[in-house]
């Protein structure tokens, strides 16, 4: 017996089997039964979503011989004959390949004669926008006040091309794309009952591919089985498409988070090697920015399911809400301008150094200040001898000395954030002994811990171990006291403006409001 496609096999023969279009299936079913059936129907939507399958359910049940009904016996000769293709009574046309008046003519010649079989004679013109203007025009009358006995079932994937006078005549219904969850889960019931081995993310990755169309991830599915010899395996999917692990994603965004260009050039590096699609990669790039963002400032809005969750929260954490939202919008623009580049790659990184780029504007901003007012300082003061070297005093224990000691040190990245929000506990020659709060825990790792104090003991001039633990800092770390400093700067430019005369006379003058969220400090 020869092999049939899965999309073939796998297509509903009922309401009940059909996979989403739930508003146009309540519709439908309610207008069977209440026997409350209009002459012409159009199923409107993109590519796959089961316009065809639903037109073909719609003439079944009106031609079962059971009687109408919305749940055809699909086992009397007229539903077995329809699901085969063969019964005289359903026309189907393929208006791209008959798109002539002549055609159109002939057509309508026999709508008068009564059916041969069946209960209707249904018309079903698929993509029925490439009809010529004049096939339109023939077909205007008999769409309008058809026989009795005949029902037009029309489908398109481009309603804008159809005349308003079409349009008017028959009953629209437009098909959704298919959510990605729905179409994950349908094909892991297929691969289930196929008995065929299959790895979750495999299957998601090729549902998001199918952007919405069930009959492409059947097809896409069916060809991922053959390449991976009955099987479905995620390093095989994602070579057959061209995609990437998400992983990769993450890895991207963590460098740009840590500002490190080596790591960020070594991970793009990676990826060229998998010879991907790099306008692909840019929308993962966008769709995982949009991820963050929604962690950021409506976590409940973030599905629970969604794969890289945790990487997802934490990245939320390190990168703030004004850089997510710059790399989103650079990486649109890169994806938008990729085929201006020399090649797609040349692209991409650029794309990447562009955000890291942007990055680093308050660092440069403050280390600029740092070395003008140094030379001013240079410039002003009388030449005297050097004084040597001395090893800088240690902070105590309260929060001030040791916000002026972080900002002293070669830090950046995440081992920078885990001396942010630390606070001094004890500190001498053998031990620096460091607290932080339970709610940054993932900031603490082996690596940053001993970054931090290679930092610490050159700042120091000693070989103290560093000690961290878990617990609520009794002093004020020096992240809680740049956002209460930030804060407080807000505060001081709102009241400020608000008590300023010219301002209050424009806002008595013109009745106007204060938009004191858009009041930012000056630097």
């Amino acid at each position: 017996m020869s092999y049939q496609v899965l999309a073939r096999k796998w297509r509903p023969h009922s309401f009940k089997e059909m996979v989403g279009q739930e508003h146009v299936l309540r519709a439908l079913i309610n207008a069977l039964d209440n026997e409350r059936l209009h002459h012409a129907f159009l199923f409107t939507g993109t590519r796959g979503v089961g316009k065809t399958t639903i037109a073909r359910i719609l003439a079944k049940s009106l031609n079962c011989e059971t009687g109408v009904s919305s749940t055809p016996c699909g086992t009397c000769s007229s539903c077995r004959e329809i699901d085969d293709g063969r019964f005289v009574d359903l026309i189907e046309v393929d208006a791209a390949s008959r798109t002539k008046v002549e055609d159109t003519r002939e057509l309508l010649e026999n709508v008068q004669y009564a059916p041969t079989r069946g209960r209707y004679k249904v018309y079903l013109i698929d993509e029925v926008h490439m009809l010529s203007a004049h096939s339109f025009n023939a077909l205007l009358k008999t769409l309008e006040e058809p026989p009795p006995h005949v029902k037009f079932l029309l489908a398109t994937t481009d309603p804008q091309r159809l005349p308003v006078t079409i349009l008017s005549r028959c009953l629209q219904f437009n098909l959704k794309r298919l959510p990605l969850e729905q179409i994950t889960r349908h094909l892991e019931h297929i691969l289930t009952r196929e008995g065929i081995a299959f790895e979750a993310p495999a299957v998601i990755q090729i549902a998001r591919v199918a952007d919405g169309s069930m009959r492409d991830a059947l097809s896409l599915l069916d060809q991922a089985i053959a390449y991976g010899g009955g099987a479905l395996k995620e390093r095989e999917v994602h070579a057959m498409l061209g995609t990437i692990d998400q992983g990769h994603i993450y890895d991207l965004l963590e460098a740009l988070a840590q500002g490190d260009s080596i790591t960020l050039m070594s991970h793009t590096h990676r990826l060229a090697e998998q010879v991907p699609d790099y306008h692909g990669v840019l929308a993962d790039l966008v769709s995982a920015l949009h991820a963050i963002a929604l962690a950021q400032i409506t976590p409940a809005a973030l599905d629970n399911t969604v794969a890289h969750q945790q990487r997802i929260e934490q990245l939320a954490k390190l990168i703030s809400r004004e850089d997510i939202q710059l790399y989103y919008q650079i990486a649109l623009l890169g994806r938008r301008d990729l085929t201006l580049a020399p090649d797609p790659r040349v692209g991409f990184e650029m794309t990447m150094l562009r955000m890291l780029a942007f990055r680093p504007e308050m660092e440069k901003s403050r280390v600029t200040t740092a070395v003008v007012t140094s030379t001013a300082r240079q410039n002003s003061a009388p030449a005297v001898a050097p004084v040597p070297a001395t090893a800088p005093d240690k902070p105590k224990a309260g929060g001030q000395d040791w916000a002026d000691t972080v900002a002293r040190l070669k830090l950046s990245g995440l081992a920078q954030q885990l001396a942010l929000n630390s606070a001094v506990k004890q500190l001498d020659d053998n031990l620096i002994h460091l607290v932080l709060g339970p709610e940054h825990a993932h900031l603490l790792s082996k690596e940053r811990q001993a970054k931090l104090q290679q930092a610490l003991r050159s700042h120091f001039g000693t070989q103290a171990r560093l000690e961290i633990t878990l617990e609520t800092p009794a002093q004020e770390t020096p992240a809680l006291r740049q956002e209460r400093q930030r804060d407080e700067r807000q505060q001081a430019a709102i009241e400020s403006f608000t008590t300023d005369q010219n301002i209050q006379s424009l806002i008595s003058t013109f009745d106007a409001e204060l938009n004191t969220g858009s009041i930012r400090p000056s630097e």
